[in-house]
């Protein structure tokens, strides 16, 4: 296969391209920056780029914008995703953007070169390869998603109050409704929002992060 690689650690990257090389694939381009990365997606059309999401100058997505750009001109354009940290969000990008061949894999649990081959190879062959970390936190997000939008328009409503810090007090003065109301609202949130009375969390800090968080 011809793969394109983004990994902004030297070593790592070096190691990546010894090892593919020794199983008799081609490193067309072996880049450290998601300038490069796109430049080199896009030019060289590999079969399958294997990308770490965070690059220079600011390592937060640019190997991932890179990604979804080169995707722009390429839709099927084969992508294994590398990152340290489990983000939900950046898999949702990749997948909502459609395409074949897509795969997140968390580094600290590749474990095994063979394991991590056969990965390359499915995702270049159109398959969808995710740690199963990151499935379960698609899972929670979609869970999340499903039930925020199950509240009305007035529970909606109670919750951005709630979100600017009102009390029920402050909430039902600005709505023009009862405090009581106002409390059975925040209750049905809860409840909907599946948040549990517990001893260690604030659970209207729990609902309007979840309201903030779609």
């Amino acid at each position: 296969m011809r793969i394109a690689l983004a990994e902004d650690h030297f070593l790592l990257r070096d190691g990546l391209v010894r090892l593919l090389g020794a199983h008799g694939h081609e490193v067309v381009a072996a880049v450290d920056g998601g300038t490069e990365l796109l430049d080199a997606l896009v030019g060289k059309r590999p079969d399958v780029a294997v990308v770490d999401v965070r690059l220079p100058p600011t390592f937060t997505d640019e190997g991932l914008r890179a990604v979804l750009t080169a995707r722009e001109q390429l839709p099927d354009l084969p992508v294994l995703l590398l990152s340290q940290y489990v983000e939900p969000l950046y898999a949702r990008e990749l997948l909502a953007g459609g395409g074949r061949g897509v795969g997140y894999l968390l580094k600290d649990r590749v474990t095994n070169g063979a394991q991590f081959l056969d990965s390359i190879r499915r995702v270049a062959e159109g398959g969808t390869v995710m740690d199963p970390e990151v499935v379960a936190g698609l899972l929670v997000r979609k869970e999340r998603d499903e039930a925020v939008g199950s509240l009305s328009a007035r529970e909606r409503e109670v919750l951005q109050w709630v979100a600017q810090g009102r009390s029920n007090a402050g909430i039902a003065q600005g709505l023009f409704i009862s405090e009581k109301a106002v409390a059975k609202h925040i209750g049905n949130i809860f409840t909907k929002l599946g948040l549990l009375p517990t001893d260690g969390d604030n659970r209207r800090v729990l609902a309007v992060l979840a309201y903030l968080g779609q």
